[in-house]
């Protein structure tokens, strides 16, 4: 596979590359570059973690990326989820192995590695202190955002630690391209400019789009805190889509979703059309009754946009195909936590841990 090949895989779910033209130098000098996401392992996993992180993952392993997971325990413990608890985040982390397994990743072509596993050594903390004396307090604590924390909000010194830590989990794991969501940029600028100081490999960025959650845009004062109260969060089962829902859930939920009229901007259901629903099949079919045009087949989602915005497909029409199509992607994710046995222990011990933000 050529590099403009390789960058067209990248592109194709990248909505910030930092910079493509230094992505283009990494494949040609190397064929098989080192990238990684990182989570907090804790809750139910939503849409967005499964359906959306594997296929950004899928296009990675294509393009040659040799692809580190990393379930982030002690980040987890550090912000409080699930109690702090590390024995219940521990227990969430072998689930989101489990939903990895579930949405088709080969989990022998990925590496994945724990927190734990790499932060018991002095090299760890050595780097970690060198990244935070480059690092302003001021800066910091502009970057706990990527906690999900909102700026001014009461922090303890731990969770001071966060930033630092992610950078320097970048450099410890040795990696050269940083794919992670868009509420995770400034953690990646941040890497960014200490490799200048510190005269350190600087990382590429790639950043993902951020799923809107089932109530729309929330519009707020900046563009960060939108970003922040607009997104999917599985800790907000009025937002969010899981892995787990039903038929009859997501029929529910998907009806009660926001998704004003001739509307593509803001509305969440798009989103889901353009960043899952066509990643994932080849043609989306709405049922319609013939009194209200048929049925309507859309090849891509370029052709679906323009017929929702030119007011020739209802809202409640897109509904229903919507609901039809995250139904696919969704069943066999369901079923395998139904019919695994270790799965389904996993789920169930899961679902009945107490969430905390």
């Amino acid at each position: 596979m050529d590099v403009e090949e390789k960058i067209r895989l990248i592109k194709e779910f990248a909505e910030e590359i930092v910079t493509e033209e230094e992505l283009r130098e990494l494949f040609k000098n190397n064929p098989h570059p080192v990238a990684y996401d990182g989570f907090e392992p804790s809750g139910i996993a939503p849409i967005h973690f499964g359906l959306l992180r594997a296929s950004n993952l899928k296009n990675m392993l294509k393009a040659g990326i040799k692809f580190k997971l990393f379930l982030a325990d002690y980040f987890a413990f550090i912000n409080n989820k699930l109690g702090g608890d590390m024995k219940n985040i521990r227990l969430a982390g072998e689930y989101f192995i489990e939903v990895w397994k579930a949405c088709g990743i080969d989990t022998d072509k990925v590496e994945i590695i724990w927190a734990k596993d790499i932060m018991d050594g002095i090299d760890y903390w050595d780097k970690t202190l060198r990244i935070a004396k480059e690092i302003s307090l001021e800066r910091n604590i502009r970057a706990t955002t990527i906690m999900g924390r909102k700026q001014g909000e009461k922090l303890s010194m731990g969770q001071l630690f966060y930033p630092s830590m992610q950078v320097t989990d970048i450099f410890h794991m040795k990696i050269d391209i940083c794919q992670l969501g868009m509420d995770q940029r400034r953690a990646n600028m941040l890497a960014r400019d200490v490799a200048n100081k510190l005269k350190w490999k600087k990382p590429i960025t790639v950043h993902h789009h951020i799923l809107l959650g089932l109530q729309g845009l929330q519009k707020k004062e900046t563009d960060e805190e939108t970003l922040l109260a607009s997104k999917m969060s599985k800790s907000d089962p009025k937002s969010c889509i899981y892995m787990h829902d039903t038929y009859g859930e997501l029929k529910k939920k998907i009806n009660k979703a926001f998704c004003p009229e001739r509307q593509e901007e803001g509305n969440p259901l798009m989103e889901y059309c353009k960043y899952i629903i066509f990643r994932n099949i080849k043609s989306m079919t709405i049922n319609r009754p013939e009194k209200f045009g048929g049925n309507i087949e859309f090849k891509n989602y370029e052709e679906l946009r323009k017929t929702y915005v030119d007011g020739k497909l209802h809202p409640m029409d897109l509904k229903s195909g919507v609901v039809e199509e995250l139904e696919k992607l969704i069943k066999p994710v369901r079923e395998h936590f139904e019919k695994d046995k270790k799965a389904k222990k996993l789920y169930e011990a899961v679902k009945k841990l107490i969430i905390t933000r």
